[in-house]
C-alpha cells in the first residue's frame, strides 16, 4: 500500500499518519452502511476524520452496472485534516462496475481489495471489460488481494440458518471485518450495532455478526494479508465529541435555536434529495417542541412553515434547488411581511432535476436575487458538516432578530458528509430573545394604535405580535405596507421608503469580520471560497505553505450582508482568486461590489475540488497562467460540441 508515512513497528504493523479508504459496490451491497460503521469506530477511537459518500443517482439503476455504483470514502488520520482525502490508498471493489468506476482516482502503488466471486463473464461484460482485469496486468500499478468474499460469506453465515440471498447480503460486514483486522478497529461495537438494527430479526442479525468475524478472521489466519496498520488517535482541543453528518448537524441546530428562543420549531417541508435526511431527524424530537409536516409539495411546505412564523414558532423549511424556485413567491411574501423564517437549500447539481445526489454550489445567485422585485434576505453558509450546527443557530437568530428570512445555504457534499463535532457547553450558547410585543394593558388601550411597521433603531427590524395579542391587531399580506401603521399602500413615496428600508435592514445585520489565515503576511495570492470548498482550499493552502509558497486563505459564512471589511481584505493582496462549484457566482459578486480582479476558477462536475487540484491553481494564479487555463474550459466545451456535430466525437 502507498504510505507516506509508513514506519514499521516491532509486530509487523506499519504506523501511519492518515490513511484514505473508499468502499464501492453496487447499491444494493451496503457501502454507505459500511463506510457509516467504519466511521463510527474511527470516531470512538478518537481519530480525526473526514467523510464523503457517493450515491447513484437513479433509485434501482440496473444491478452491475456502472449508474448503480455506490462508494463511501473516509479518512482518517492522528492530526487534524479538512477533506476526505485526495486519492484513495485502499480501494474495496465488491464487483467489476465498482472497480471499474473507481480505478481511476487511486495513486499508483494503492491497494486494491476485490470480491472474486463477482467477477463473472456476465458481469464483466455489463461494464464493458473485454478481458477479466484480475488476470490481466491492468492493474499492475496496484497491490492487488483477491478475495472471495461472497462464498466465504456464504460458509460463515450458514450456521445462522439463514437463507442464501439473506447470506450474500452479509458480504459487505465480511469487507468491514477484514478492514477492520487491518487497521484495527475493535469488534465490540459493530457487533453490538448488528445485533441491535436486526433484533426484530435475530438471525439476521446473527448472520452479520458472523460474516463480520469471518472477514477479521480472514485478515488474522491468511498469508495474504501480512501487515496490519496503526493510525493513532488525534490530538483534538479537549471536549466531548462526537461524529456527525451537516443534516444531522443542521437539524441539531434548528432544535437547538428552538430552545434557546423557547418557541416551538415547525419544520413544514417536502422530500428533495439531499435534504430529506433533515426532516428524518427532526422527525424524532418532538420532545423538544418540535413539530414536521410533510406537505403535499414545495409551495405548501413553506406557506405552513411562514404561517407558524406569523404564529409565534420559529418556521423552517427545507429543500434543495429546484424547490427553492418553488418556495420563491413565498419568499417573496416573507419578505414583504418581515416575518422571521429559516429557509435551508442543501444545493445539488441543476439546472431543474439535474443531479440530484451530486453536490454543486450554485444557487448563491438564486438565494439573492431569485424572486420578483427588491427582496433582499440574509444569506448564511456553513463551511463544513460540523459548522452547520452553528450555522443553523445563527440562521435562526438573524431570523428572529430582524425580522426577516435567512436562507441557509449547504449542498451535498456537506450534507452527507461527517466529521467529528465538538458539542457544545449549553451555558456558553447565548440566548435568543424574539421580543413579541406584549398585550396592551387595559389602561393603555385609548393610547395610539399598533404600529406594526415602526422600526427599532438599531436593527430597523419591525415589532412582531402574535395574532390574538391584546391590542396588537394589524394588518398582514403581501401588498404593500405604509410605513409605520402597515395599512396597504400605493403611494410611490412609501414604496421606495420601504424598499430602501428593507435593503437597509438586510445591510444593517451585524456579522463578524471576515477572517485571513495568513501565517506569515506575506502572501501576495489570496483564496477566497464559501460553503464546502473550504476543507480543500484550507488543505491546499497547507500542501503549498510546506513547499515555501506563501499563500492566504479567507471563508466566507456571511454572503448577505457580507462582512464589513471584505473589501479591504480583496484589495490587500495582488492577486485573489475564488475556487468554486458552479459558474463564477462568487466571483462576478465580489467583482461587481468591490471593483477588484477577482479570478474565478470554476468547477461543475458534481463532485468536490480535490486538494491537489486547488494546489495547481495556486501555482497558476502566481505565474498569471490561470485566466487562461479557465477560459480553456469554455474554449473546450465549445470544441467538443463543434466536433460533436460534425460527426467526429464519439
Amino acid at each position: 500500500m502507498v504510505s507516506n508515512q509508513g514506519v514499521h513497528g516491532p509486530t509487523g504493523s506499519e504506523k501511519l499518519e492518515k490513511v484514505v479508504i473508499r468502499f464501492a459496490g453496487d447499491s444494493g451491497d451496503g457501502m454507505q452502511l459500511t463506510g457509516d460503521r467504519f466511521t463510527h469506530e474511527a470516531a470512538a477511537f478518537g481519530n480525526d476524520l473526514a467523510t464523503q459518500p457517493n450515491f447513484p443517482a437513479e433509485i434501482r439503476a440496473p444491478q452491475g452496472t456502472l449508474p448503480g455504483v455506490s462508494s463511501f470514502q473516509i479518512q482518517i488520520a492522528d492530526y487534524d485534516i479538512l477533506t476526505a482525502g485526495d486519492q484513495p490508498d485502499v480501494l474495496v471493489a465488491m464487483n467489476p462496475a465498482a472497480l471499474k468506476a473507481n480505478i481511476d482516482d487511486l495513486a499508483r502503488g494503492a491497494t486494491v481489495i476485490v470480491n472474486t466471486d463477482e467477477f463473472t463473464k456476465r458481469t464483466l461484460a455489463k461494464v464493458g471489460y473485454e478481458r477479466d482485469p484480475l488476470t490481466d496486468d491492468s492493474l499492475g500499478d496496484f497491490v492487488v488481494h483477491r478475495v472471495p468474499m461472497t462464498s466465504l460469506t456464504l460458509a460463515a453465515t450458514e450456521p445462522a440458518g439463514v437463507g442464501k440471498k439473506d447470506g450474500q447480503r452479509a458480504k459487505n460486514m465480511f469487507a468491514l471485518g477484514l478492514l477492520s483486522w487491518m487497521y484495527g478497529r475493535p469488534l465490540g461495537g459493530t457487533e453490538a450495532f448488528m445485533r441491535e438494527k436486526f433484533a426484530a430479526t435475530p438471525e439476521i442479525g446473527e448472520a452479520n455478526v458472523l460474516a463480520f468475524r469471518a472477514g477479521w478472521n480472514y485478515g488474522e489466519t491468511t498469508e495474504t494479508f501480512a501487515t496490519t496498520y496503526e493510525v493513532a488517535p488525534a490530538a483534538l482541543p479537549p471536549g466531548t465529541y462526537r461524529q456527525i453528518t451537516g443534516n444531522t448537524a443542521l437539524a441539531y441546530g434548528v432544535i437547538a435555536a428552538g430552545q434557546l428562543s423557547g418557541l416551538p420549531v415547525f419544520l413544514g417541508t417536502y422530500p428533495i434529495t439531499p435534504a430529506s435526511d433533515i426532516l428524518h431527524e427532526l422527525s424524532k424530537h418532538k420532545n423538544f417542541g418540535v413539530t414536521t409536516f410533510q406537505a403535499e409539495d414545495e409551495i405548501a411546505g413553506i406557506g405552513a412553515a411562514l404561517g407558524a412564523s406569523l404564529g409565534g414558532a420559529l418556521g423552517v423549511t427545507s429543500t434543495s434547488g429546484p424547490g427553492l424556485a418553488l418556495k420563491s413567491e413565498t419568499i417573496g411574501l416573507a419578505v414583504m411581511t418581515e416575518l422571521p423564517l429559516v429557509i435551508i437549500d442543501v444545493q445539488r447539481g441543476g439546472p431543474s432535476t439535474g443531479l440530484p445526489t451530486k453536490t454543486e454550489q450554485a444557487d448563491l445567485l438564486q438565494a439573492l436575487y431569485g424572486r420578483n422585485g427588491e427582496s433582499p434576505v440574509a444569506v448564511v453558509a456553513p463551511r463544513s458538516p460540523a459548522d452547520c450546527f452553528a450555522a443553523a443557530v445563527e440562521a435562526a437568530r438573524i431570523a428572529l432578530t430582524y425580522r426577516t428570512p435567512v436562507l441557509l445555504l449547504s449542498d451535498g457534499a456537506i450534507a452527507n458528509g461527517s466529521e467529528p463535532w465538538s458539542i457544545p457547553r449549553v451555558s456558553d450558547l447565548e440566548p435568543i430573545d424574539p421580543a413579541f410585543e406584549p398585550p396592551v394593558d387595559e389602561d393603555a388601550a385609548a393610547g395610539p394604535p399598533f404600529q406594526p411597521y415602526a422600526r427599532d433603531p438599531e436593527t430597523l427590524a419591525r415589532p412582531l405580535a402574535r395574532p390574538g395579542t391584546g391590542g396588537r391587531a394589524h394588518r398582514i399580506g403581501g401588498l404593500e405596507k405604509a410605513d409605520g401603521s402597515g395599512n396597504i399602500s400605493y403611494d410611490p413615496a412609501n414604496h421606495e421608503l420601504m424598499v430602501r428600508l428593507r435593503q437597509a435592514k438586510i445591510d444593517g445585520i451585524a456579522v463578524p469580520d471576515l477572517e485571513v489565515d495568513d501565517p506569515d503576511g506575506t502572501a501576495e495570492l489570496l483564496l477566497i471560497g464559501w460553503g464546502s470548498s473550504y476543507g480543500p482550499i484550507g488543505e491546499a493552502c497547507r500542501r503549498a505553505r510546506r513547499r515555501g509558497v506563501p499563500v492566504a486563505h479567507a471563508h466566507l459564512r456571511h454572503l448577505n450582508p457580507l462582512p464589513a471589511n471584505t473589501g479591504e481584505v480583496l484589495r490587500r493582496y495582488r492577486r485573489v482568486v475564488a475556487p468554486e462549484m458552479n459558474g463564477g457566482q462568487l466571483a462576478l459578486l465580489l467583482r461587481g461590489k468591490y471593483l477588484v480582479d477577482v479570478q474565478p476558477w470554476t468547477k461543475v462536475a458534481g463532485t468536490a475540488f480535490s486538494a491537489q487540484e486547488l494546489v495547481g491553481v495556486i501555482d497558476a494564479a502566481l505565474d498569471g497562467s490561470i485566466g487562461e487555463l479557465e477560459q480553456n474550459k469554455a474554449f473546450d466545451a465549445r470544441a467538443r460540441a463543434t466536433y460533436r456535430t460534425t460527426g467526429g466525437y464519439r
